[in-house]
């Protein structure tokens, strides 16, 4: 059998959007993209240099003031019909999102439908941003606070959600009145791109959304600039010590939102089907590629083996294979440097201790173009070992098992990585209990990412970053506090 292979005809072709100008090409290194599922080119892309980073924070700069002061009625409508072009556009977005990094199609529209979601829940708060006054002692006065957009917003995706990481930072930042420089991966930019576009063709002004496509240099050029006023990073802790050292030299504010080995808690009275399903899905949401995907897995000992063998039961049953086919239900990771790394740690897991439940190594037969591994779970698991402490980012889950809630709870919270965290369980004062225990951003409750809606704060602790997205707090995220104090005795 034979993996379709994406049309290049389908994809976009401008690297570069700068002050409303669709450009074929940056003036920096030329990326040959490659699609996971067959490991071959689908376009070699001149990439944005650091003089083109110089022109789209200009033409953001010329932009702002303008854009800062359109009547917040003016910008829901924008972004309200935004939404309408994404949803109109979700069928022709579907394999762009799956060229990109290898994301299954059937993901596609659900992806689109929540780009959309954002643009339309934010766009409902961009004509409601209102200050308050502040009751002041020492004399007649008015004191009062307004919030303000920081004024050029520079935004820095992942490969493995750029269309997700992108409206999420987007969506609140438009609305509170900022102008945007986005740096699309290099790993997977096609969606980004297309998003641009988009933007445009929803009639946004020219300089309010620019586009650059890059890699490390761009970034960095980025992140030093003086004309960016802030910075919003999505990606991995070692990139964010860089972009917080850099950062450091211009004093400007950076919100941080990084990986995770999320835990998932089961306990002996949860729902054990259900449990299983949505601890497996740690292993599928993303191919195994989602920074809040919940790895970890803690389980009581009194239902450890029959969890353990409904979870390699539940793993046979899905189809890993052709992205582009509506029945695959898990793609391939996202290149052979991440497969190998990920066959290397769960090679040093079992030589650790680490009992192979179901999976292994890299697949072959129709498989061994791509870059496919099975689904893989180690029991037996020592907490303190490198794959119990250390971010996979592929389908991999690990399973511990524990004899009492405190110790469940000291397990959980026995990580450098703080950002989601999940609890199964039918006991309503347990999950209460140990919910409010979590060093985690997000919590979820017999649950396994249907709270990652644009109406709830969604950000890390620890290592797993500041700062948040989603919610009002999301909203505040690109929102600077002014005071004013007026003296009424004068």
């Amino acid at each position: 059998m034979t993996f379709q292979q994406p049309a290049a005809e389908t994809l976009p072709r401008h690297p570069v959007i700068i002050g409303g100008a669709f450009e074929a090409q940056g003036g920096g290194e030329v990326l040959a993209h490659v699609y996971p599922g067959t490991a071959t080119v689908t376009r070699e892309l001149r990439m944005a240099s650091p003089a083109d980073v110089d022109r789209a924070v200009a033409a953001a700069r010329a932009a702002f003031p303008a854009w800062r002061a359109l009547a917040g009625d003016k910008r829901r409508d924008l972004m309200f019909k935004l939404a309408a072009v994404i949803e109109a556009q979700a069928q022709e977005m579907s394999p762009v999102l799956t060229a990109e990094n290898g994301a299954i199609i059937l993901a596609g529209g659900h992806m689109s439908s929540d780009a959309a979601q954002k643009f339309r829940y934010y766009g409902g708060w961009a004509d409601k941003i209102e200050g308050r006054t502040v009751a002041t002692w020492g004399g007649p006065a008015h004191d009062y606070v307004s919030y303000e957009p920081f004024g050029v917003v520079g935004a820095i995706v992942p490969w493995n959600g750029p269309l997700f990481a992108a409206t999420m930072v987007l969506a609140p930042a438009l609305a509170a009145g900022n102008c945007i420089v986005l740096k699309a991966p290099d790993l997977a930019p096609y969606s980004v791109m297309r998003l641009v576009e988009l933007i445009h063709q929803a009639g946004f002004p020219p300089g309010v959304v620019n586009l650059v496509t890059g890699g490390a240099e761009v970034g960095a050029a980025m992140v030093s600039h003086p004309g960016v006023d802030k910075i919003e990073f999505i990606g991995s802790g070692a990139t964010a010590k860089k972009i917080l050292a850099n950062a450091a030299r211009t004093l400007k504010p950076v919100g941080l939102e990084l990986g995770g080995k999320s835990a998932v808690l089961v306990f002996a009275d949860a729902d054990l089907q259900a449990a299983a399903k949505r601890g497996l899905s740690g292993a599928v949401s993303a191919n195994g590629q989602g920074c809040v995907n919940g790895t970890r897995l803690l389980v009581e000992r009194a239902i450890y083996e029959p969890y353990l063998q409904m979870l390699a039961a539940m793993a046979g049953h899905i189809k890993v294979g052709d992205p582009f086919a509506m029945d695959t239900i898990m793609g391939p990771v996202i290149s052979e440097t991440s497969l190998v790394r990920i066959a290397g740690m769960v090679e040093r897991g079992v030589a650790a201790g680490g009992r192979l439940v179901t999976g292994g190594g890299r697949l072959g037969g129709d498989h061994g173009e791509g870059y496919f591994l099975p689904i893989t779970v180690l029991a037996d698991v020592d907490p303190g070992s490198e794959i119990a402490r250390q971010e996979v980012f592929g389908p991999v889950l690990v399973v511990t098992p524990f004899d009492s809630e405190e110790e469940a709870v000291a397990l959980a919270n026995d990580s450098d990585y703080g950002l989601g965290a999940y609890v199964h369980t039918t006991n309503l004062a347990r999950a209460h209990r140990v919910a409010g225990q979590m060093q985690a951003g997000q919590v979820q409750v017999n649950g396994a990412g249907e709270a990652m809606t644009p109406c709830v704060p969604f950000g890390g602790m620890k290592y797993s970053g500041h700062g948040r997205l989603g919610g009002v707090e999301g909203l505040r995220e690109f929102q600077q506090v002014r005071n004013v104090w007026v003296n009424l005795q004068s």
